[in-house]
C-alpha cells in the first residue's frame, strides 16, 4: 500500500501588511516515491463583505486543490506521452 499526503499552507496577506481581505492557499502533494506536485489557490474578501476567515481559507484551499488536481492530471498525461510515443487525452471518468 501506498500513501500519499497533501498539506495545505494558509497565509492572509493582511499578516504582511498588504493585499487587504487576500487569503493565499499553498497545497503540496508528497507521493510514496518523493515526488511533490504545487497547487496555489487565492480569495479575495470585498470591502463590503463582512470579515469571516474561514469563508476566505476554504476557497482559497479549494483552488489550490483544483490547481493541484490539475497539475497532476497534467503530469500523468505527460508520463504516458512519454511511455507511448503519442498524444494523450485523458478522458474524464466520474464514479
Amino acid at each position: 500500500m501506498n500513501t500519499w499526503k497533501v498539506a495545505i499552507y494558509l497565509f492572509d496577506a493582511d499578516d504582511h501588511g498588504h493585499d487587504t481581505g487576500v487569503t493565499k492557499a499553498h497545497a503540496v502533494l508528497s507521493t510514496s516515491s518523493g515526488t511533490t506536485l504545487d497547487g496555489y489557490g487565492r480569495a479575495c474578501r470585498a470591502p463590503r463583505d463582512d470579515d469571516v476567515p474561514e469563508i476566505g481559507e476554504e476557497l482559497a484551499a479549494a483552488r489550490a486543490l483544483r490547481n493541484l488536481a490539475d497539475r497532476l492530471l497534467s503530469a500523468t498525461s505527460d508520463d504516458i506521452e512519454a511511455i507511448e510515443h503519442d498524444d494523450v487525452q485523458l478522458v474524464r471518468l466520474w464514479s
